[in-house]
């Protein structure tokens, strides 16, 4: 069974548990729910979901204890550089969700001119690897304090005169009298692949697996728009479709000058776009989301 059914690595809580999650359902993926266990299972398709904490991902999946792996990228990072990048599983996909920034900020307090201004100081941060190459690139000598938690309250408890931690709306900074100063990473979520050798019908679903991904992430960005126009304006439409491939033409019953314009856009679709749309010629213009596609 182990050389047939694939096991994914997914962080077991947090905000890129329920991303995760949400991209597996969009996909088509049953999940069997498992309460307080270690694995799920997927119905569907021949795979398994491991249950872990997120810094445990990247050696689970070097390991070959997981074939992938979901994870951030700051995660993944600090876990490579911490291993002098001997542990570096591959990253075979970035997922476009679960966006931050790790950040350097200072207490409200303090003015920032560059990153000088942190010579000599103590930076409190979960991402002491991160950083140090940050500041060891940029020629600024400073220490770091590891923290795992609540790193934003060290200036106030005297510990650090600044923190370095994952920054998304900024909320927790504001609330604790913090001000960001500098970004020095930017995250997303990862697929990342194990450099084991795995199974042809391993191979086979994680093939299929990165096609419904794919598939999940152009529906995002793509719309299906329709509309109806004089046949003389098509050509102008047709160039202000964002991201068309050939539209579709159809006669309109009755209306010998007029057609119905149907066009896949793979790009967004403003306001402005249909305003152009309208002054170019069309009319009753609707724009549809896109639930699945497959290229």
């Amino acid at each position: 069974m182990e050389k047939t059914r694939l096991r994914i690595a997914v962080q077991k809580k947090g905000r890129l548990a329920d991303d995760t999650f949400a991209l597996l359902k969009a996909t088509g993926l049953t999940i069997k729910e498992n309460k307080g266990g270690l694995f799920y299972r997927i119905k569907n398709l021949p795979i398994d979901l491991l249950l872990v904490r997120d810094d445990d991902i990247p050696g689970f999946v070097f390991d070959g204890v997981a074939d992938l792996g979901i994870v951030g990228a700051n995660v993944y990072e600090e876990y490579a550089l911490k291993n002098d990048n001997q542990r570096r599983a591959q990253c075979i996909q970035k997922l476009g969700f679960s966006h931050c920034n790790l950040c350097l900020a200072l207490p409200n307090t303090e003015g920032y001119a560059d990153l000088n201004d942190f010579n000599d100081k103590t930076i409190a941060t979960s991402y002491p690897n991160i950083l140090q190459t940050y500041f060891k690139k940029g020629g600024i000598s400073a220490s770091t304090l590891e923290m795992h938690g609540s790193v934003e309250v060290a200036p106030k408890l005297g510990i650090a005169d600044a923190i370095c931690d994952i920054v998304s709306s900024g909320a927790t900074l504001e609330a604790n009298g913090l001000q960001n100063v500098k970004t020095i990473f930017s995250s997303q979520a990862l697929l990342l692949k194990t450099t084991k050798d795995l199974s042809t019908e391993k191979k086979d679903t994680i093939t299929k697996l990165l096609s419904r991904f794919e598939g999940v992430r152009q529906s995002k960005e793509t719309k299906y728009i329709m509309m109806n126009a004089p046949r003389s304006a098509l050509p102008a439409l047709t160039k202000l479709l964002p991201g068309a491939e050939a539209p579709t033409v159809m006669h309109l019953e009755g209306q010998k000058d007029s057609i119905a314009i149907h066009a896949v856009c793979r790009e967004s679709v403003f306001w402005e776009t249909m305003e152009s749309l309208k002054t170019a010629g069309a009319s009753s213009i609707l724009v549809l989301p896109i639930e699945k596609m497959l290229a």
